[in-house]
């Protein structure tokens, strides 16, 4: 029996290691990336079968998350979930025998953020496990998810400057104000200058001059909420003149791969550019 328990308490403190860290007002903190599944680790102390025992999860100390009431549970229909968590969440009914009332929360969310307890409200006294849940929410493209954001930026060629070329990136109706940068190939920021906004308009037009063959990027982040889209041209510089690869043979925007052996090539003339979307 002694063996089991050590076996038992070993595998809760490596899981606890996995999962995340600890600290003294807020008990575990369980950090994850939009998307993934979240594991909140609550184990009953000292050990004990919670089979036929009450064990309930909130979030804020409002949300209902999970309750497990004596075999029944948010899972088998069992009502007061909150409508957000339902189908989302689930426990280890075969841990239960060794004290363990963890959950997983599936494809997290920004708004699964925030303080969550584990609570048995039938022991003596009632015991509360404290539990914070961070959610990292990448930069990427929120086009589909919300309004107000940053919509596809358009660019073009505007001309050839000495055996330069002129680049314009262009973004519409943005809210809050994004960040407009041209990149490189290599993801390095050029220097651009920023068109003054026509009267009235909130529009952003960011101008480069580049010299080099090479992939360029308007990339236009919106921090506050997440959100970041790309526009991408290829540009190639042959002798004093510049030539831009338009042709679908010759790029591929969902691989981001040029045929340079076979590429077609037009005059740098600003009515005939193209730009292609990164994915």
């Amino acid at each position: 029996m002694e063996s089991a328990e050590r076996t038992r308490l070993a595998w809760f403190v490596c899981l606890l290691a996995a999962v995340g860290r600890t600290d003294g007002r807020e008990g575990v903190v369980v950090t994850v990336t939009e998307g993934q599944d979240a594991f909140l680790p609550c184990t009953i102390s000292p050990l004990e079968d919670l089979s036929w025992k009450i064990f309930d999860w909130k979030k804020d100390e409002k949300e209902e998350v999970f309750l497990y009431n004596e075999g029944f549970h948010y899972n088998d229909n069992y009502p007061g979930q909150d409508l957000r968590f339902k189908g989302r969440v689930s426990h280890f009914p075969d841990e239960l025998v060794n004290g363990n009332a963890s959950i997983v929360i599936r494809s997290v969310t920004p708004g699964d953020g925030g303080s969550y307890t584990c609570v048995f409200p039938r022991f003596s006294p009632p015991q509360t496990y404290h539990i914070r849940l961070v959610v990292d929410v990448p930069l990427k493209d929120r086009s589909c998810q919300r309004a107000g954001v940053c919509p596809q930026p358009s660019i073009r060629a505007l001309s050839s400057k000495g055996e330069g070329v002129g680049l314009q990136c262009r973004v519409q109706n943005a809210s809050p104000r994004p960040r407009v940068e041209w990149r490189d190939g290599a993801g390095n920021v050029l220097p651009a200058k920023e068109s003054p906004p026509s009267e009235g308009l909130e529009h952003i037009t960011l101008a480069v001059t580049v010299t080099t063959t090479d992939l360029f990027s308007c990339v236009v982040t919106q921090e506050e909420i997440n959100h970041q889209v790309t526009a991408t041209i290829f540009v190639f510089i042959k002798g004093r003149w510049p030539y831009c690869c338009l042709s679908e043979k010759s790029y591929n925007p969902k691989s981001r791969q040029m045929n340079l052996h076979n590429p077609e090539m037009v005059n740098m003339n600003p009515g005939m550019m193209n730009s292609y979307p990164s994915v």
